[in-house]
């Protein structure tokens, strides 16, 4: 087995259950990556194996409850005390680092975010430097390569507890709720205030029932929070459109102050308005900004939209659009403040938020909890939560192409793609006469990312290389009806001369 297959970034996703494909997150897989992430955090953190503490979580995939009790045997043979989490967050198991009563060296989340249902994999953290690197995801690869080994001795054997971190990680959010309205929980300070949350049959349904109820806020127009790792309602990804469509309606139908949608594992969210409309992608990017702080620098993905940079300057803050990849958004925000440069958040349009006051974890709940006090406190000004956003302009259109290569050495034919582009467009930019008018974005640390001028399809685009894939996505925006089929066709031309390129999506 090729463990480095597995590599997602930085994460591990496969396939658990055969079908389209060959599962290659087995019982063995998963009890070689106990081995590698053991014999990774004994390197990081000086500890032995047997001193080690080590918490297991899962969302609600129906592989889930086998993978963890594989993965909490295979870490108690190899000496470590084990945490069962049991059904959990995401973000949660990083908590099991910080807080006291926990207080693990490392934590594991069995996951594959909004992947299908017949997939899964897991996430790592470790005390000191919060989530894994991509190199850090090699290295525990490797070692899983070389198989789980039998210890000699029988007595080295760790002992495994079930753990209430969900208890104590739904009370840290309850306390940050009372802290922000200045009202302790008896109070019931969410007495009054209608929210509808969306749980896609993942882990996140215990934000409406641990976290809001118990605070006095009325959940009756939630849905889908029962765990069910079949997914049958829709997609639990608030980039889906079904899924997001679906949050909306129940917010207009109900006449909630606000909804609340989460992916599988809680580490993305979005919301919508009491409105009924969806506050995704662009959107939650601005309020996000808006609730971390009043300065700084903003690091999103590079696909954000001109209307929202043109935002956040005009609230003054600075805006970095950096590669693509929650990790490589977040080790970018933490970079800026070592340097002395202030950046609260970083965010992709995705629904990954991490905030400097909260360890740069990318937390959907938290990220939900500062929007819940807020929502809370406009209310009592007699305004609504998308008040916040009403100056925040949209695109006319949007589109996503994700365009085949067909050629063997994809990664290198991309390369040769956007080197030939780039030197294309600088060349209509030395020709203000040119009816292309296109300029790249500087500074730009993606792919190429081109203004497109002219009147009719005023608006950008941006291509890159998928990382895993032997595809080149392209994202484009317009300002203008039609502007993207009108943008599309023009790069279509462009592009013409690659034969390796599939182009029939941009020609359709």
């Amino acid at each position: 087995m090729k463990y480095l297959d597995l590599q997602n970034g930085s994460d591990i996703r496969g396939v658990a259950i055969s079908g389209k494909a060959e599962a290659n997150i087995t019982p063995a897989s998963t009890a070689d990556i106990a081995f590698g992430f053991v014999t990774w955090l004994s390197g990081v953190s000086g500890k032995k194996p047997d001193a080690l503490h080590i918490a297991v979580g899962r969302d609600s995939r129906i592989t889930g409850p086998a993978l963890q009790q594989i993965m909490c045997e295979a870490l108690s043979v190899l000496g470590a005390r084990v945490s069962d989490a049991g059904l959990a967050s995401t973000p949660a198991m990083f908590m099991s680092c910080i807080f006291p009563q926990t207080d693990c060296d490392g934590a594991i989340m069995i996951s594959a975010s909004h992947l299908p249902s017949d997939r899964n994999g897991f996430k790592f953290f470790e005390k000191q430097k919060g989530g894994l690197d991509k190199a850090d995801i090699t290295e525990i690869l490797r070692t899983a390569a070389r198989g789980f080994p039998e210890p000699c001795d029988k007595s080295f054997r760790g002992e495994c507890r079930k753990s209430p971190l969900m208890d104590l990680y739904s009370a840290h959010l309850r306390s940050l709720i009372s802290s922000g309205l200045k009202q302790s929980e008896e109070d019931k300070p969410l007495a009054g205030l209608k929210i509808a949350v969306d749980a896609g049959n993942g882990a996140g349904g215990f934000y409406a029932t641990e976290v809001l109820a118990p605070l006095g806020a009325d959940i009756s127009a939630s849905q889908f929070l029962e765990p069910d790792g079949t997914f049958p309602n829709h997609s639990p990804n608030p980039e889906d459109e079904a899924a997001m469509s679906s949050l909306c309606e129940r917010v207009k139908e109900s006449g909630a102050d606000l909804g609340i949608i989460f992916d599988t594992d809680v580490d993305r969210m979005a919301v919508a308005g009491s409105d009924g409309r969806s506050i995704a992608r662009n959107g939650i990017v601005a309020l996000a900004a808006l609730l971390a702080s009043n300065r700084g620098i903003i690091v999103t993905d590079s696909i954000t939209s001109t209307q929202l940079h043109e935002f956040l300057v005009g609230r003054g803050y600075e805006h970095l659009r950096y590669k693509r990849g929650y990790r490589n958004v977040i080790n970018k925000a933490v970079e800026l403040n070592e340097e002395g440069r202030f950046c609260p958040l970083a965010i992709e349009t995705s629904g990954h938020a991490a905030l400097k006051e909260n360890y740069f974890l990318d937390d959907g709940a938290y990220l939900a909890t500062k929007i819940v006090v807020k929502t809370a406190q406009l209310k009592r000004e007699g305004r609504a939560i998308e008040s916040l956003i009403e100056d925040l302009k949209e695109p006319a259109e949007a589109a996503e192409f994700r365009l085949p290569v067909l050629a063997s050495d994809f990664a290198s034919y991309a390369d040769a793609v956007l080197e030939d582009l780039r030197l294309m467009i600088e060349k209509f930019e030395g020709e203000p006469a040119s009816a292309i008018r296109m300029s790249l974005e500087l500074p730009n640390y993606e792919g190429v990312r081109v203004n497109c001028e002219a009147e009719d399809f005023a608006g950008w685009f941006l291509i890159r290389k998928s990382l895993h894939d032997p595809l080149m996505p392209i994202n484009i925006e317009s300002d203008c009806e039609g502007g993207v089929a009108r943008i599309a066709t023009a790069l279509a031309g462009m592009l013409s001369k690659f034969e390796g390129l599939d182009l029939s999506l941009l020609r359709d």
